[in-house]
Formats: C-alpha cells, structure tokens, sequence
C-alpha cells in the first residue's frame, strides 16, 4: 500500500527507533530514564500518533482487558488478592499527591479483578 506522504514513513522509522531504545533508556531500569548526553544516548523526538495509531492501541487495550479478564476467571484466590494489593499498592500513599492516572489505573485494576468475578465458576 503506497503512502501519501512522505513524512509518515520518517515519523514511523523514528518512532520505532525510539521504542526499540526503550530497554536501556527512558526508564527501563531502577535509575530512571538515562542522563549522559553523549551521541549514543542521544534522544529521539517521537512523533504525536496519528487518530489511525490512537484507534488501533485502544483495540488492542480492550482486547488485553478481556485476556487478563479471562485469565482472572481462573485465577487462585491468593493470585486474586495478589492482584488487589498490587492495585493498592499504585494507589497514592498518605501524604503524597494523588495523580489522577495513578487513582484511576488502581481503580481499572480493582475493576478488571471484580469482573473476573462474573465468570469465575460458582460452586453450588
């Protein structure tokens, strides 16, 4: 499929540049994101996504949801709980500032656990 603008190809290239940089930079290890400037470090401006790129991470968000779901509906109970106190433990702690994302990722989390719930089998 040909492109209609040149531009799309470059912004993609440097996109994938950047993501596949992410394992050793941008705060993939304990220490953060990397702060020497030298050219090897050097970071790439990524490129806002397109509507066409925002629709297909939504897609794909919802069908991650339904796997973890479904993955849920058979979990343990001690992996059930396992995933409440990890959702507790992204929620802000006293005295810190409650980000809004942070509150609402614990809340999806908290969500996607209770409707694992639906599907789990009941015994009589």
């Amino acid at each position: 499929m040909a492109r209609e603008n040149p531009d799309t190809f470059s912004d993609w290239n440097e996109r994938e540049r950047a993501l596949s940089r992410w394992d050793n930079e941008g705060g993939a290890g304990l220490g953060g994101p990397a702060t020497d400037s030298s050219p090897d470090t050097e970071r790439i401006a990524v490129p806002d996504l397109t509507n066409a790129e925002l629709v297909t991470l939504r897609i794909r968000v919802i069908a991650l949801e339904n796997l973890m779901i479904s993955l849920l509906a058979t979990a343990s109970d001690d992996q059930l709980r396992l995933a409440r106190e990890m959702a507790d433990y992204i929620s802000p702690r006293p005295g810190f500032t409650q980000h809004p994302l942070t509150i609402h990722a614990a809340a999806k989390m908290f969500d996607l656990v209770e409707r694992a719930n639906n599907f789990r089998d009941v015994e009589s």
